[in-house]
């Protein structure tokens, strides 16, 4: 987490919390909402399911952190019940279409590379 917010969010004073719980009955791997506001947000709590593989539980953990990023740059907004991706509303859109999780989805294994690459580098375990 912090190699994440050092390398893509470093001028921003944020706090993300993160849970481990068994998500299995909600059928998902990870999630993030903002815990303060939904205008500017600051503070972030994300759940991960506490029974992922390294590999995959550092994925997730990458995917939902880029969700904090469209946050905190303003692309994806919370607006009482809207949501917002760079201005329109997105509320009714399947989850598979919604453009801020195909955005994640393709980020994560890019993040999953460079971090590995930043471990190899400093020759630190994963």
């Amino acid at each position: 987490m912090n190699w994440f917010v050092n390398e893509h969010l470093p001028r921003h004073k944020l706090i993300i919390n993160v849970d481990h719980k068994g998500l299995l009955r909600e059928c998902i791997f990870g999630w993030v909402w903002a815990a303060d506001c939904d205008y500017r947000p600051r503070e972030f709590e994300i759940e991960l399911h506490n029974r992922l593989d390294v590999e995959h539980y550092t994925k997730t953990l990458l995917h939902e952190l880029w969700h904090v990023y469209q946050h905190v740059k303003g692309h994806l907004k919370d607006k009482g019940q809207k949501r917002l991706w760079r201005g329109i509303d997105h509320s009714e859109t399947d989850y598979d279409d919604q453009p801020w999780e195909q955005e994640a989805r393709k980020k994560e294994s890019e993040l999953y590379d460079e971090y590995v690459h930043y471990l190899t580098t400093f020759n630190l375990p994963l």
